[in-house]
This record gives C-alpha cells, structure tokens and sequence, in this order.
C-alpha cells in the first residue's frame, strides 16, 4: 500500500495507478483501495484486467481503514 493523506485525513491522490494496478493483478490481488482523486486514472487500466479486480475508493482515511480492516476501528 503507498499513498498519503493530509493532517486532516483525507486521502491525497497517488502517481502510477496502472503499474500499481497491473502489478497488483500479476500477483493475484483482486482488491485494491484507491483515492477517490485518482478515479479518473482507471481509465487507462484495461478492462480486462479491472474486470476481475474489486476497486475501492477512499476520500478520508476512516474509508481506507473500514475498507482494509472489517469494521474499520470506530
């Protein structure tokens, strides 16, 4: 997982989404947590690769945590 977040939690968008994505697919991943702000840079991933693949999108940090640990910690 790489990316960063503002002092006040919000999920600041990252570079090279389709390598991330692609790489991830090569190793079997079938979920991946994204910034929202990077919604647009899924274009470039090609559908057969993102049809088998789950992309979650993360605007605040409480969305990345309830995506990557059941129940989030609320």
């Amino acid at each position: 997982m790489t990316g960063e977040m503002s002092l006040n939690g919000l999920v600041l968008p990252v570079g090279g989404v389709k390598d991330k994505i692609l790489a991830a697919h090569r190793h079997g991943i079938k979920i991946v947590i994204l910034p929202k702000l990077n919604l647009k840079d899924l274009n470039e991933v090609p559908y057969d690769i993102l049809h088998g693949m789950e992309v979650l999108l993360a605007a605040q940090m409480e969305d990345v945590l309830e995506h990557a640990f059941e129940g989030g910690f609320a």
